[in-house]
Parts: C-alpha cells; structure tokens; sequence
C-alpha cells in the first residue's frame, strides 16, 4: 500500500511539474510577443476597458486593424515584457499599467491615434446613478410614446405635455438634468423611452507614450468637433479686435480699405456743406 501510495504522489507531483512548465513557457511566449511589439511600434496607448461591453470592444478592435494592435494582458505580464525590453524610455509607464486595461501598440503618432479612439466611442443609454458630463434636455415636439403611465412620469420631472394623435407631445423643452447632477431613475426612464443618449463609450486614454523618447502624456481628451468650434470663436473674436485696432493682413484689408473709402465720402459730404458758409463770411468780410 505505501508503495502505491507513493507511485500516486510521484505521478501527482509529475502533473504539477508539467502544468507548471507549460504556464511558465506560455508566459514566456507571451512576454516574448510583448517585447516584439515594443521594438517594432513607435506609440504605446494604455487604455481602460472598464464598464466596456465585450461585443464593442471587438468592433473597436475591427475598426483599428492596420492602424493599432490592440492586447490584454495581465498587469505582471506586461510589466515583465517592459522590463525585457530593456527600454528605460517605458519605466514610468508601468505607473498607469492597471488590471482593467488593454494595450494597444501603433506606428501612428500618438495624438492621432487617441483621435482615432475618440472617435470610435459609441452612444449608449443612461443608468440611474450616473452624473451627467453636460446638461440633459428634453426637445419640445410630437414623440411616438402612446398616453398612458408615461404622462405621471413626464408630470414628475415637470414636463408639460399634451396628447395629439394619440401619441404624448412635448409642449415646452427644459433641461431635465444638469451638469454634474446624477441621472434619476424617471430621467433615466424618460431619455430611454425618447431614445436619448447622452453618454459615449470607447476605449478611454489612460496614457500615451512614445516609445522613441518616453515622453507620457496623461488624461488626453481629444474633442475635434468641440475643438473646431472653440477655434472658429476664437478666430471671430482675433477678426474684430484686428478690424479694431486698424491691424491690417489678408483678412482685414478688404474692411480698412472699406472703411478708409466710407470715411473719406464722409469728409467730403461734409466739406461741401460747409463750404458755401464760408465763402458767404469771406464776401462780407470784404465788403466791411
């Protein structure tokens, strides 16, 4: 019986040994792969996937094929391939290196790269809990909710309606969560049965490092359209302070030169009106 009892454990610990060996060249694989992209990618974006359904995660995947290898791994794994690597440039970077996070490897430059996630950020509904990034509103105007228990919850977050044509209409619009506010289950409910959706999802940023130099930048929002609009205002408001200080360039002339020329006609008005006053008190001048 011992001897068995022996041959037993001898051919347990056997397994172990086997399972262990082959974890630890599968790590080794994956190290390897991770270290291989490190040398031959010039951005390294870590990014968070957390509160990221499964199924967007592989259309964003989809959409970055040819512009960015997208992995998950773990923390240590990953960690372990930028020690490989021998990269000083990456040390900091295992800072930001968190569970919830997937790596995604580019020869793209970093900040058109976490353009390109900005924009492959998709709307989703909004959960009661969560705080609204900017205000919420409700559009006046005819919607296709048929009347019935969805009246009491309109009245609740006082809304003024009305029925026409059998279906519930929006008599005035009003801002139905603020910014920084938590969404309320009836708002919630309400923005469901609208179909509003106020939040975006994607991968989010957490850093971006270029590999070459190891330069990190932190927290990178990238907002192109809100970007576009701020520089358009901002051109404007250059234009006028230009037009009036009388600062002339391509843009200003057409108006400086309008301007000179209204002005001038002005004096000129002016001159010929004056002028008879003054010949009249020249005469009786003379005649004195």
């Amino acid at each position: 019986m011992e001897v068995e009892d022996k041959k037993q454990d001898e051919k347990v610990k056997g397994k172990k040994k086997n399972v262990k060996a082959s974890v630890s060249k599968k790590k080794l694989e994956n190290v390897k792969k991770l270290i291989e992209l490190i040398e031959s990618n010039s951005t390294m974006i870590v990014a968070s996937i957390k509160n990221l359904p499964s199924r967007q995660f592989q259309n964003i995947r989809k959409n970055l094929r040819g512009k960015a290898r997208v992995v998950v791994v773990k923390k240590r794994i990953m960690i372990r391939a930028i020690d490989g690597s021998g990269n000083k440039n990456l040390q900091k970077l295992k800072e930001h290196i968190c569970e919830d996070s997937s790596i995604l490897f580019s020869k793209e430059d970093a900040f058109e790269l976490a353009g390109i996630l900005a924009e492959n950020k998709n709307p989703v509904r909004a959960k009661p809990g969560q705080k609204a990034i900017e205000d919420i509103s409700i559009e006046a105007g005819q919607t296709e909710i048929p009347p019935g228990p969805a009246i009491s919850e309109f009245s609740n977050l006082g809304i003024p309606i009305s029925v026409e044509d059998g279906k519930i209409a929006i008599r005035q619009g009003k801002v139905i969560v603020k910014a920084g506010e938590e969404i309320s289950e009836a708002a919630a409910s309400i923005m469901s049965k609208l179909d509003i959706m106020p939040f975006k999802i994607g991968l989010e940023p957490i850093a971006i490092c270029d590999i070459k130099n190891g330069k990190i930048y932190l927290n990178v929002k990238i907002d192109r359209e809100g970007t576009l609009m701020e520089l358009k205002m901002a051109a404007a408001k250059s234009l006028g302070f230009a037009q009036k200080i009388a600062y002339y360039c391509k843009e200003t002339i057409g108006y400086l030169l309008a301007k000179a020329n209204m002005n001038g006609k002005a004096i000129d008005s002016k001159a010929a009106k004056e002028a008879p006053q003054d010949t009249q008190k020249e005469t009786k001048s003379e005649d004195s």
